[in-house]
């Protein structure tokens, strides 16, 4: 396997940054996941203008153009024979000192992983996932701009790990004021009387390129969506719920500690959503799931 490192792909075992890279000590840095289907970049420009603003809201120089990542993901791509996988586009500060200045480091490390991807199996999406609401709770957006998608993701990290040890496939985080937030790596919708609803961003949710494709769909679709505030509560009497993300699309989630949602499988509306969102892959990609 090749990793695209600033410049040059290297073998997976020689892809290294200094461990005095602040990416490496803080968590000071940038990434992205892209999914790729039929070996076009899903989503190019919107996941290159989340990267970008996230780098200038941490004043993070991103020592490449947009045009030129472009070309470094797709020779990625080409060196690993991805034509269906995952990207992981990474920016960090760079080396520098062991004290937390972040204007001392030497210039930023970019890298590029193209891969395969973990996808939950087929079943599950007739099926629906079991989710857990985790004790943690997701950073305030005062404490955290929820729109950085920042190499820090410990917070995410101890939501997960309640997860495993309940058996779930995810955990689903409030935010300080006790409303849902977002899963740890995926953004919630519940359906109540025909109705989509999602947290708005100042619930503290990393805004998903997913997510936006879904709601641009429920608009076409003629599917009521609101943004509004939600509780654990309007979730367990839900008709539906379902996670959008990268990795896992669109996906119903069946039971929430041990609580089943509506039917305790995937309902109407989350399954047309699924099936609208392949056909856009398909119109954008000219291929990809089936």
């Amino acid at each position: 396997m090749k990793v695209w490192l600033n410049g040059k792909l290297v073998d997976k075992a020689k892809a290294c940054v200094s461990v005095f890279d602040h990416g490496l000590l803080y968590g000071d840095g940038v990434f992205e996941g892209i999914r790729v289907y039929n070996g076009t970049i899903f989503q190019c420009e919107a996941h290159l203008d989340r990267l970008f603003a996230s780098a200038e809201a941490i004043r993070l120089p991103i020592p490449m153009t947009r045009q030129e990542i472009t070309r470094a993901m797709q020779q990625a791509m080409r060196a690993n024979q991805v034509r269906e996988g995952y990207i992981r586009l990474v920016v960090t500060r760079g080396a520098g000192t062991l004290g937390l200045g972040p204007f001392d480091c030497s210039g930023g490390s970019v890298f590029i992983i193209a891969d395969q991807v973990a996808l939950y199996p087929q079943q599950m999406y007739e099926d629906g996932l079991a989710v857990v609401i985790a004790r943690h709770r997701r950073i305030s957006p005062d404490m955290l701009p929820p729109a950085v998608k920042s190499l820090n993701y410990l917070n995410n990290i101890l939501a997960k790990i309640e997860a495993i040890d309940a058996g779930a496939g995810e955990a689903l985080m409030l935010n300080a004021q006790g409303e849902l937030s977002e899963a740890t790596g995926d953004n919630i919708f519940i359906v109540r009387d025909g109705i989509v609803l999602t947290p708005p961003p100042e619930a503290g949710v990393l805004v998903g390129i997913t997510r936006k494709v879904v709601m641009d769909l429920c608009r076409e679709l003629g599917v009521p969506l609101e943004e509004k505030p939600l509780t654990a509560q309007e979730l367990l009497a839900a008709d539906e719920a379902f996670l959008t993300g990268t990795a896992a699309e669109v996906i119903a989630i069946a039971r929430v500690d041990g609580k089943p949602i509506g039917t305790g499988k995937s309902g109407p509306i989350t399954r047309k959503l699924l099936a609208a969102f392949r056909d856009f892959i398909r119109a954008e990609c000219g291929g990809g799931p089936g």
